[in-house]
């Protein structure tokens, strides 16, 4: 453990070095010790020069620093030495490069190699800044790395390159790099550069006696992504790319003539996006013997060091391996503390990180000091302590109801329990954080017996061995109590650690080891012992803690307490020790065959976990760095030899963009060939030590595959022996063990070099193609730079040249740096950057990777120049084309609506809306309605801005006149309607105050919307109901007074517009029963006098614009401008009670009616001003001043006094364009959706679509006869406006007919089907459609054209399809070769049914034998046939439904994700799942006692089937691949099929429908009875009256449109709601 230090001291010592400005969170050890040279810092910003760390927050930059002893690297000492006194004029912290280091002709005569040790030095630190060491220095380095991008110059030069100009000399050092390309002598002068896949050393701080290396530090290692989150590696491709970017920096270093020496998985750091750095300090811990490295440490740690007494006498070191370990504590050799230190090293736990801090049972409850002889007070260690804790009862309820099945948490010892435990020792800012944001002492449990009592974890190391943990430095919080049988905390560690040692625990502590590290943690043991983990929701997102399954076996007792012979012993023996019965100095001597049983269990154990001792070399490494030697023992070799394997002799003088072009060029994508692997020349090693790293890097790329190490110390030993490689190699891929095989060649000089590897055909072209992209990416440059290079790079055809799946890999690389936030010139790349992935990739993956970035970029509030760029048309119908339009409702439009309420950017907003606009007509009305006009009228009320009331407005123009009278008006009612009767009960001001905002946006809406309307329509409409709105509005008198005014005021607009004599017909005989009400009010004119005398003093041609104080101001408002308007006569006549008012207005207004033949000048052509504010406050209204210096409410910021004008909302500026109504407008079908809307819902604020539930109503809107017989299948486009329906034709022949929803007419047909058409399927992503009549015809919905024919045959099963010519016709082709029904409706070679399986492009076929065909659709191939299985004796039932689902990744954000298992449902009633990634079967069973009609995923772990046994059945696979079903029943009749919106499920049986939620069958009722009743209903024609009475066949919801579509015997198809 050389140059290694107690972590306390450690701490103690950077303290000391850097002051409280650098705060130490823990340290890096290889050793189950608390002891390493090496911690993790947080760094503070300089100008936070006040802050103790214990107030730093942890959100800052984390880098590792590391001390390394001048002795033991004399090298780097020697070198920062002489680069200090040779530069004396350079400043300390001056950059390390060639100018100021070159090595002389003299040196490199001296080295005898072609590079010097200071030339090597050069290239290994080619950022690192030498300077004294000091916060303010560190400080310089942290700063420089996050903000400067020390490498930024290299990308700039690059861009240089791209764009076509001259590329300066680092671009030429990058390519060499990249390209593993060597330095020619001439080209010596070249700048040296850090190799992408080199970890960073920042800087390098000078002490006395040591030198300290900063780092940055990175998130994982290779060891944690193995450990915790092996799924994050997602496939064979990322695996070697990985060991891609590992052989390109060993090239590197191999041409510099050095090795690595310790290449490792623990070894290996890795970024969030899994690019590889490899850390050239890295080395073996070559530590002494266990006496020699106490000694040392005691040396190295300050004097008086507490913690190197503490840990003087423990015998394990890290150069020791498990197998070793085990064998001495098995023997007694090695306490119980040892040896539970070593498996939470092997676990990966750290100590003094208290998210993952070293565990150790309790092992004592506290309730009385444990005796010898009982078992009181000890604790039971065959259970958990959360088991203890929580009950049986409370575990078993957990395990039952919850989503994700599971026992106890993920974590046997959290943070907030490791910091309540060394609460007095730690500073009360972690304690804030961790534990309480308020500090509160008391709260802390005062002894030992309550913090066992209150704790569900486990213990920790501490309390077996530090007593300090006791004592508190904190004032106010009192010493941690030890029990009442211990005098001292000194004590209590005597007698707790010797609890620990004692016969009762060693005899036990195996069922803590199984629960803990061991088989209990997974499989039915888990289940048995209530001990399964709660598992990660998102399993293939990387982690670096977690936990490890170490042991797969149950754990043997130790030797000298086995169960058998435990009671006989313990009688026999003598206790020496008075505590709890440990005999420190017994010596047993064991007869070999009284223990042979135990010795024979240990031995199988021990091989059987024989991957915890993983050896990566052949032989012990030199006990040195591999800086202290310039070159390998062949380094004069090196150099000629490593550059003869490439094929590029060197750079041309000419480098431009088509040679990145051509270097980057996918043009195969074949897989490898193992001849090709088997014949390929390699170029062997020069050096040992070089050659070791090959081996290391070929036990690397098995342990990939494996999950597991290729060697350890046994089976090591025996290949070396021997020559006998471990068995485990068999199962590695074939090409993979053909390249693993040649790394691991027993001899060392057979073993290919890195650059030969890099080479080799292992690795495809897509790998080094994405390395070449996504490899400057990682330079240490500013965020802009690399994005400017991924977008122009991209621009210039790189995306294009790597091909889609290429593209898809770098394209984790590229969006993080999109979304972050960008000046306006970085937007536009960012722009750039992500039209070209939208472009270039495939559908799936712009949905798995570029949508949710576009949708992190709209949820940014404010300004976003990228914001609006990503809102235009131009962009979203290029996104629309790539992805269809369902996927963009799901996911993008929510979020463009988002951009139109809760005071929005104002550019923002009139992007958004202008999209919406335009978007409406294409989307058809029934999803305009629901996806666009409802979420902007859910969001009246509540901060909708101007422009989305103006999207409104536009969309009822662009829809036409009848669109706005059926769909508009009706919901504007309704929200009308809704508001009176809210503000009329007793509710909070809020509520009252969001009513009146939502009233006032409704007739804004309403305003905008009269003026399109002829006035015919209009009258109608405001004489349909007893009350027109606007009256409605003023009989209330519960709503606010600005409200009422503004109803006023948009009434006489209307009046003003229909006329004197529609206004005396149909608006005046409804105001009698206000004007009466207002002529008969008691109340006192008073509250008048502000309004009165602003009146009075008014000039003779201004009109009144001050807000009304009561309801009896609507009398000066309205009752002259009626005058004016119909003229007294007329008014007097309509209006009983015209004395009392005239009265009124005479006495408190002096308004008195003279006739002067032009409108009165208090008629309401200007606006008073509405109070507006955002309806999250819900706060008075401040007032501010007017132009007038009058007070009016406040609205800046949602309207004004000019956003009320009643012209604003017309379309055409300057004149009032009233639309006429179209007798065929398309829609004329679609309802208003009132009946099936809950309005407006207050003060939720969510997604609009999860606002709104879908309400069935079982009614028919419209039906077309589709065909002449049956109709047997339909399938909807996904942006539903095209329905694909497939029937039976005269002559029982089938066709597929295409009807647009839109005017619900036929517009084109396929009739080359023989057969009748059992199953259609639209293939998106090429728009062909799929039919099967027994075969399979793929056409074109545009042409008809027939494109592909696949049938099977009995003689040959693989017969490739048919391949048409264009130009033939279709019909006559098709006839010739297709296979009928006729022929034999279970002839087991026809085809049955069909899924798409649109993330692959292929279909997935069943077929009459029970078997499925795959077929490629883009090169138009049958692929595998996995056969079927006889499902009952004797015979084999045919495929009659299929679905796919399951996941690698956590499905969010509506998106759907690549399927892992695919369902078949049989005519037997059988279900059958197969896995998609690899075949075969996972599961059969019998799901239904009749024909399987449907199988559906609604979520990746949901199964739901239909079935002529009249139920319908839902499956959970996380439970059990042959799982308990939920039961559906009710149905009097077989159910035909079923279709699926959100949690609700519409089922079709007979001519009747029935609906059910899917939700219920995952709470309480499902453990009580299984099962669901739905009650049927009958469709009804709502026109007729009447009912349906043919039988239904098929159904499909349109989700976005809230509709379905069902298909029946009587060959109707009838669209329902």
């Amino acid at each position: 453990m050389r140059g290694e230090v107690c972590f306390d001291c450690l701490e103690q010592r950077i303290k000391s070095d850097f002051s409280d400005q650098i705060v130490f969170s823990y340290g890096l050890s290889d050793s189950p010790l608390p002891f390493g040279s090496s911690a993790v810092v947080k760094v503070c910003e300089s100008s936070e020069e006040g802050v103790s760390a214990s107030d730093y927050d942890s959100s800052s930059s984390q880098f590792v620093l590391e001390y390394l002893r001048k002795e033991e690297h004399g090298c780097l000492a020697d070198y920062v030495g002489r680069l200090g006194s040779a530069n004396d004029a350079v400043e300390c912290d001056e950059n390390l490069d060639c100018s100021h280091s070159k090595a002389t002709k003299d040196d490199e005569r001296e080295l005898g190699s072609s590079f010097s040790r200071w030339r090597t030095l050069d290239a290994l630190l080619p950022i690192a800044q030498i300077s004294e060491c000091s916060a303010s220095h560190l400080q310089k380095l942290a700063s420089s790395f996050l903000v400067e991008g020390p490498e930024d110059y290299i990308l700039a030069s690059l861009n240089r390159l791209i764009d076509g100009k001259s590329a300066g000399e680092g671009t030429q050092s990058l390519l060499r790099l990249l390209l593993g390309l060597q330095l020619l002598e001439e080209e010596s002068d070249l700048p040296c550069l850090r190799h992408p896949n080199l970890s960073p050393v920042l800087g390098v701080l000078t002490l006395s006696d040591c030198l300290v290396s900063v780092l940055p530090k990175a998130p994982f290692t290779l060891e944690n992504i193995l450990y915790y989150s092996p799924r994050a590696l997602k496939s064979d491709w990322h695996r070697n790319f990985i060991v891609y970017q590992l052989l390109s920096v060993l090239a590197h270093l191999h041409g510099l003539g050095i090795s690595h020496g310790d290449i490792r998985p623990s070894k290996i750091f890795l970024s969030d996006s899994l690019w590889s750095w490899l850390k050239i300090y890295s080395k073996p811990d070559l530590g002494s013997g266990d006496a020699n490295s106490s000694a040392l440490r005691k040396s190295l740690c300050v004097e008086g060091c507490y913690y190197s007494g503490l840990y003087a006498d423990l015998k394990i070191s890290s150069h020791l391996d498990w197998q070793t370990i085990f064998d001495k504590w098995w023997k007694g050799e090695v306490s119980n503390f040892e040896y539970l230190l070593f498996l939470n090293k092997l676990a990966g736990r750290r100590w003094g990180d208290h998210t993952f801090h070293p565990v150790m049972p309790w092992v004592i409850d506290f309730s009385q000091k444990p005796e010898k002889d009982s078992d009181s007070g000890w604790r039971d260690l065959r259970k958990s302590k959360w088991r203890l804790a929580k009950g049986d009862e409370q575990l078993d309820f957990t395990y039952s109801t919850f989503e994700i099945p599971h026992h106890v948490s993920d974590e046997c010892l959290s943070e907030l329990a490791v910091c309540s435990y060394k609460a007095r020792r730690l500073p009360l800012s972690v304690l804030r954080k961790a534990v309480r944001s308020v500090y509160e002492p008391n709260e802390y449990p005062s002894d030992m017996q309550r913090l066992y009592d209150w704790t569900p974890d486990e213990c920790i190391p501490e309390f077996y061995c530090d007593s300090r943990i006791f004592c508190s430095l904190h004032p106010s919080m009192s010493d941690l109590a030890v029990p009442p049988w211990a005098s001292s905390p000194e004590e209590f560690i005597r007698l707790h650690r010797d609890a620990l040692e004692s016969p009762h625990v060693s005899s036990r502590i195996h069922h803590w080891i199984d629960i803990t590290f061991g088989y209990k943690m997974s499989g039915q043991a888990a289940i048995t012992a209530k001990n399964v983990m709660l598992s990660s929701s998102e399993p293939a997102v990387p982690r670096s803690v977690g936990r490890r399954q170490l042991f797969f076996w149950p754990h043997p007792v130790r030797l000298r307490f086995s169960r058998e012979k435990e009671q006989s012993r313990n009688e026999q023996e003598m206790h020496t020790f008075h505590g709890f019965g440990v005999d420190n100095k017994r010596s047993v001597i064991l007869e070999a065959d009284e223990y042979l049983e135990e010795t024979e269990e240990a031995s199988a154990f021990s091989e059987h976990a024989s991957h915890l001792s993983p050896k990566y070399h052949l032989y012990q490494n030199l006990d040195e760095s591999p800086l202290h030697k310039s070159c390998s023992e062949n380094a004069n070799k090196a150099d000629a030899s490593l550059s003869g394997t490439s094929r590029n002799k060197g750079l041309p003088s000419d480098i431009c963009l088509n040679y990145l072009l051509e270097h980057i060029e996918v043009r195969d994508e074949a897989s490898v060939e193992i001849q090709e692997l088997v014949l390929w020349r390699k170029d062997f090693c020069l050096g040992k030590a070089i050659a070791g790293d090959i081996f290391s890097i070929g036990c690397v790329l098995a342990e990939l595959y494996l999950m597991k190490p290729l060697f350890n110390s046994v089976s090591l030993a025996t290949y070396l022996e021997g020559g006998d490689l471990p068995e485990l190699i068999k199962e590695l891929p074939p090409p993979t063990k053909v390249l693993v095989e040649t790394c691991v060649e027993r001899d060392w000089r057979r073993r290919p070099s890195a650059k030969c590897l890099l080479n080799s055909p292992y690795f495809s072209a897509t790998v080094k193609s994405a390395y070449l992209f996504a490899a400057p990416l990682h330079l240490l440059a500013k965020g802009g730079t690399r994005l400017y290079y991924a977008a122009s790079f991209a621009k210039q055809g790189a995306l294009k040249a790597m091909r889609p799946f290429v593209a898809e890999m770098c394209a984790v690389y590229c969006l993080p740096l999109a979304t972050t936030l960008l000046s306006d010139d970085e937007c536009e790349w960012a722009y750039v950057l992500i039209k070209e992935l939208t472009k270039y990739l495939t559908p799936m993956a712009v949905q798995r990777l570029v949508l949710p970035s576009i949708q992190k970029i709209l949820l940014t509030t404010g300004y976003s120049h990228l914001k609006v760029s990503l809102l235009q048309d131009s962009f979203v119908r290029e996104l629309w084309n790539r992805i269809g339009k369902r996927l963009y409702l799901e996911m993008i439009h929510p979020l463009v609506i988002s951009n139109l309420y809760n005071s929005p950017d104002k550019i923002s907003a009139s992007a958004a809306s202008v999209l919406l606009i335009g978007s409406s007509e294409e989307l058809g009305a029934p999803v305009t309605v629901h996806q666009t006009i409802l979420p902007l009228i859910n969001y009246f009320g509540k901060g909708i801005c101007t422009d989305g009331i103006e999207v409104l407005v536009r969309i009822g123009r662009l829809l036409g006149v009848n669109f706005i009278v059926k769909q508009m008006m009706p919901l504007l009612e309704h929200v009308v309607c809704f508001c009176i009767d809210l503000s009329s009960m007793k509710k909070p001001e809020p509520v009252h105050s969001w009513c009146s905002l939502a009233l006032t946006d409704c007739l804004i809406t309403l305003e905008g919307l009269v003026a399109l309307i002829p006035d015919e329509l209009l009258v109608h409409e405001l004489t349909k109901s007893r009350l027109c709105l606007h009256v409605r509005i003023l009989m209330q008198k519960n709503l606010e007074m600005r409200v009422l005014q503004f109803a006023a005021t948009s009434l006489m607009s209307i009046c003003q517009r229909i006329g004197q004599e529609l206004t005396a017909l149909h608006v005046l005989p409804q105001l009698k029963e206000l004007f009466d009400e207002f002529a008969f009010s008691e109340k006192g004119t008073d509250a008048s006098d502000s309004l009165n005398c602003k009146i009075r003093t008014t000039e003779k041609n201004s009109h009144p614009e001050s807000p009304i104080k009561s309801r009896m101001d609507l009398v000066l408002l309205l009752y002259p401008s009626f005058a004016s308007l119909l003229g007294m006569e007329k008014l007097r006549q309509g209006c009983p009670t015209w004395l009392l008012l005239e009265q009124y207005l005479l006495k408190h207004h002096n308004w008195k009616w003279e006739y002067t033949g032009r409108p009165s000048r208090y008629n309401m052509e200007a606006r008073p001003v509405l109070n507006k504010g955002p309806a999250s406050k819900h706060a008075p209204s401040k007032t501010l001043l007017n132009g007038s210096g009058r007070t009016v409410p406040q609205s800046q910021g949602l309207r004004n006094s000019n956003h009320l004008n009643p012209h604003i909302h017309v379309p055409v500026e300057g004149q009032e364009e009233v639309l006429s109504p179209l007798v065929h407008e398309p829609w004329s079908w679609f309802p208003s959706p009132v009946a099936c809307w809950d309005g407006l819902d207050i003060g939720r604020f969510g997604n609009p679509k999860d606002e709104q539930r879908w309400k069935i109503r079982a009614s028919v809107l419209s039906s077309a006869h589709a065909h002449r017989g049956a109709l047997r299948s339909l399938v909807v486009s996904e942006d539903e406006c095209t329905v694909f329906t497939s029937g039976i034709d005269p002559g029982f022949k089938g066709s597929v007919q295409k009807w647009e929803l839109a005017s619900l007419s036929c517009v084109s047909g396929y009739h080359a089907h023989e057969e009748v058409v059992n199953d259609i399927s639209i293939l998106s992503s090429t728009g062909k459609i799929a039919s099967c009549d027994g075969t399979i015809h793929v056409w074109n919905s545009q042409t008809g054209k027939l494109v592909y024919l696949f049938s099977e045959s009995p003689a040959d099963q693989d017969q490739a399809p048919s391949y048409l010519s264009s130009n033939n016709n279709s019909n006559q082709t098709n006839r010739h070769v297709s296979h009928g029904l006729s022929n034999g409706i279970f002839d087991g070679n026809m085809y049955t049914c069909m899924h798409y399986l649109d993330y692959m492009d292929q279909l997935a076929v069943g077929t009459g034998s029970g078997a499925l065909r795959f077929i490629n659709l883009e090169k138009g191939q049958k692929l595998q046939l996995w056969s079927g299985e006889s499902v009952e004796s004797g015979s084999t039932a045919l495929v009659s439904a299929l679905c796919s689902g399951g996941s690698h990744t956590k499905q969010g954000d509506g998106a759907s994700v690549t399927p892992s298992w695919i369902a078949a449902g049989f005519s037997s009633g059988q279900c059958r799942l197969f896995d998609l990634r690899e075949g075969g079967v996972i599961s059969s069973w019998r799901a239904h006692d009749g024909y399987v009609t449907k199988l559906a995923a609604p979520e990746s772990h949901l199964l739901v089937s239909s079935s002529l046994d009249k139920t319908l059945r839902i499956w959970d696979l996380r439970k059990s691949w042959t799982p308990e079903p939920f039961v559906v029943k009710g149905h009097n009749d077989g159910v035909s099929g079923f279709s699926i919106w959100g949690k609700d499920v519409i089922s079709i049986s007979r001519n009747n429908i029935g609906v059910f939620s899917l939700s219920k069958s995952q709470d309480e009722d499902e453990q009580q009875q299984q099962y669901q009743r739905i009650i049927p209903q009958k469709l009804y024609i709502a026109e007729k009256g009447g009912r349906v009475r043919s039988d239904l066949s098929t159904i499909c919801v349109l989700p976005f449109s809230r509709l379905f579509i069902v298909g029946a015997h009587d060959g109707y198809l009838r669209i329902c709601c």
